[in-house]
């Protein structure tokens, strides 16, 4: 329920591409990726972490370099701990220790891309805007909350808004196929930890991978 309309966005995405695969344009480029996303936290009792993951980026372009992009990517769980000393937070007191937890994240972005073509390379930049599905947090204020004398309130999972800035650059293969080479991108996320208000996080963002294209002039 909850993202029924990016799953309709993408239904209808997928329903256009037999139509556009037969015009000189505009092009549909569907990138397979891997994805290495570095997370840095706005508590100081928890340390940047990476994460590895990967999905699907589709680009639907209007004019010859200017296009909608749809992203969404998935990176699997990781470990974490965190120390704190006895702390009385407005969530609740937690109890002096080091805490194990783990979490995962999922981004789902839309926005415009804008992808000057050249004939061995092709540079891109984009702005992307969505949410994040996250349950770091979560897991974390569950663990504490069992701790004895512990009061911390325990947390729902989250799903921020989320912004992307960045580019890269694809290498064509040929007609149909290309390389991306590097997608890098800042990106923000605006969770809200167990202990205080909601924080910016400032991240950052590789993806890479192979990429159909449909479309275009031969």
């Amino acid at each position: 329920m909850k993202y029924r309309w990016m799953l309709l966005a993408i239904v209808v995405f997928a329903m256009a591409i037999p139509a556009f695969a037969q015009s000189e344009s505009p092009k549909v480029e569907i990138t397979g990726e891997y994805s290495y996303f570095r997370y840095n936290p706005s508590l100081p009792a928890l340390d940047n972490r990476s994460l590895d993951g990967g999905g699907i980026d589709l680009s639907f372009f209007l004019t010859h370099a200017l296009g909608f992009k749809a992203d969404l990517l998935f990176y699997g769980s990781t470990s974490f701990t965190s120390t704190f000393g006895n702390l009385t937070t407005n969530r609740g007191f937690i109890p002096a220790g080091t805490y194990t937890s783990n979490g995962a994240l999922k981004t789902y972005l839309f926005g415009p891309i804008f992808k000057p073509r050249a004939r061995h390379f092709e540079p891109f930049v984009q702005v992307l805007f969505g949410v994040s599905h996250v349950d770091g947090y979560a897991n974390l204020s569950r663990i504490i909350s069992v701790t004895p004398g512990s009061t911390l309130q325990v947390q729902s999972n989250q799903n921020p808004f989320t912004m992307a800035v960045g580019g890269g650059i694809d290498v064509p293969l040929g007609h149909h196929v290309a390389l991306r080479l590097a997608d890098v991108d800042y990106v923000l996320t605006r969770l809200t930890n167990p202990l205080t208000l909601t924080n910016n996080q400032n991240n950052f963002r590789y993806a890479g991978g192979l990429q159909f294209r449909f479309g275009g002039s031969h």
